[in-house]
């Protein structure tokens, strides 16, 4: 009787610690949404939302001439003269590479409510919701266990790197929702053709279909899901070309049908799609290849934006990961472990081999690696809702492995709050720099900001007129109108922002002016004033 009592209390905690962790993990997502800078990749999107091209941007804008920051900022949200249509054609020409899915949800978005960074950025926010009923189903489906499924909501929850991931205006958690609900989906399909003479399996194979499709156009890599789900099918099968197998190949048939139509948009743009990726390409030792996979791992738990620490913090995170996996391999039967392994490791030697083989950091990129972070959550979650349940165990054993829960939830929950208060993290690229920047025009009665263009990527100035006051005037150059260039009267002060050399040169030797450094990094002068 006390036994049971005991049971009835810690199942009663457990669900008031679920509730809250809950809500703490859906107020992180919405906190702040507009107190990061919105980066590079941030004003790509809605660049593209609002139907212009980098070609259009250029043309028209990178040409020469002094803008102001209102002139640049048309080209961050809808308008009538382009329309949904222009959207969808400015991914298909210039970056195929990402499916058009979100870019069409965020564009009815911000058309419906606003285009400000906050209302941009809360689409992402929201659709990162749906990963808690996924993940939630995928563990019934996959353990049984309601526990476990609850385990895996409040690891995702208060993941530091999914709560950054929502709050990005960004595809990345409407990918990870479809990730889960395709593999949920796969495995209901699997459960009910086994069961009741197969009674109602067409439709679950359909609704994997339709899962497959909608993960397809919510990013490129779900084909390296779709492998993993494939090989866990036949090896599942025992490598039997039987009604479970056919079944399969059926529903993936029909999904990468769906998917033709962007098919065909990126075989006819794989120039634009080589561009796009090309710095995928550039080497990076084995040593800074292995650190950034160590930083993946426990950014998934831990995060502080502190690389040392993050380093440090690599090795009990790692145990933790490999004890996980083997726990689960284990304890559960093949058709469990096998569909978390393949999860695991398909998509990451997808990317991982590439760069040992050719040399690249495709798998150095955090983002790209989100279906293992998930296969690496569901046997984390296995491993903790059994142990801290276990009451077959020794209490000493059962408490370490409650406090080993607690810590692990609780570091994330800091890390989270932490990450919430902070203008920019790891995951925001050179945005560090912006900050530093900007408080140095400013401070100007008039100035005027001159830009380089490199190779056509707008991004950073896109990202720059977010925090520039509007008396900022701008003018930006390529190469080929250096010598056209000429520095307009009228400015109290003059900066030019990372210039080329031949800006420079030319300022020096044909404008007669000279240069100083207004703000120096810690490789090179990013800011410079030009003297009167």
């Amino acid at each position: 009787m006390k036994k049971q009592s005991n049971n009835k209390r810690f199942h009663d905690s457990l669900r008031i610690l679920i509730i809250i962790l809950l809500i703490i993990g859906v107020f992180f997502r919405f906190v702040n949404l507009d107190r990061k800078v919105y980066w590079d990749d941030e004003t790509t999107t809605s660049l593209r939302i609002s139907g212009y091209t980098t070609a259009d941007l250029s043309a028209q804008v990178f040409n020469g001439r002094v803008i102001s920051i209102e002139d640049l900022q048309k080209y961050q949200r809808p308008n009538p003269e382009k329309g949904l249509s222009d959207a969808i054609k400015s991914l298909a020409v210039e970056d195929p590479h990402h499916p058009p899915l979100y870019y069409i949800m965020v564009r009815f978005w911000v058309q419906w409510f606003g285009s400000s960074v906050a209302v941009t950025r809360s689409l992402s926010a929201l659709i990162s919701l749906l990963v808690f009923p996924c993940i939630y189903w995928l563990c019934l489906e996959l353990f049984e266990s309601p526990l476990v499924g609850w385990m895996a909501i409040l690891l995702i929850a208060v993941s530091p790197f999914h709560v950054l991931y929502a709050q990005e205006a960004r595809e990345y958690s409407l990918w990870t929702a479809t990730i889960l609900l395709s593999s949920a989906a796969l495995l209901r399909a699997i459960r009910v053709s086994q069961q009741n003479n197969g009674k109602g399996a067409k439709l679950s194979w359909a609704i994997y279909a339709v899962a497959l499709v909608l993960a397809l156009y919510s990013g490129l890599f779900s084909a390296f899901v779709l492998i993993a789900h494939g090989i866990y099918v036949v090896a599942n099968e025992r490598f039997r070309l039987n009604k479970t197998v056919i079944a399969f190949l059926i529903a993936s048939v029909f999904g990468l049908i769906g998917f033709v139509p962007w098919l065909i948009v990126i075989i006819n743009s794989s120039s634009n799609l080589r561009e796009g990726t090309e710095w995928l390409t550039q080497r990076l030792d084995f040593l800074s290849l292995v650190l950034k996979w160590n930083h993946h791992i426990v950014r998934i738990f831990i995060d502080f934006n502190l690389d040392n620490l993050d380093l440090y913090l690599a090795i009990p995170i790692l145990i933790l990961v490999g004890y996980s996996i083997y726990f689960l391999c284990r304890n559960t039967p093949s058709k469990v472990w096998l569909f978390v392994l393949t999860s695991i490791a398909l998509p990451a030697l997808a990317l991982i081999l590439p760069d040992l083989i050719l040399g690249g950091r495709r798998s150095a990129v955090e983002r790209y690696l989100i279906p293992c972070y998930l296969g690496i959550h569901l046997a984390v979650a296995f491993l903790l809702a059994t142990k801290i349940t276990s009451f077959s165990a020794k209490i000493q054993r059962q408490k370490l492995w409650q406090l080993v829960a607690i810590v692990l939830i609780s570091t994330g929950v800091f890390s989270c709050a932490v990450s919430s208060q902070a203008d920019v993290w790891w995951n925001k690229g050179p945005a560090t720099i912006y900050l530093k920047i900007v408080p140095i025009v400013n401070q100007a009665t008039k100035p005027l900001l001159i830009g380089n263009i490199y190779e056509l990527l707008p991004g950073r100035h896109l990202a720059l007129s977010y925090l520039l006051d509007p008396k900022v005037q701008l003018l930006f150059v390529t190469k080929k109108n250096i010598p056209k260039i000429k520095i307009p009267d009228g400015f109290s002060d003059v900066f030019l922002l990372d210039p080329f050399r031949e800006l420079k040169e030319r300022i020096e030797k044909i404008e007669k002016r000279k240069l100083e450094p207004a703000y120096t990094g810690q490789t090179k002068a990013w800011l410079w004033r030009v003297l009167k």
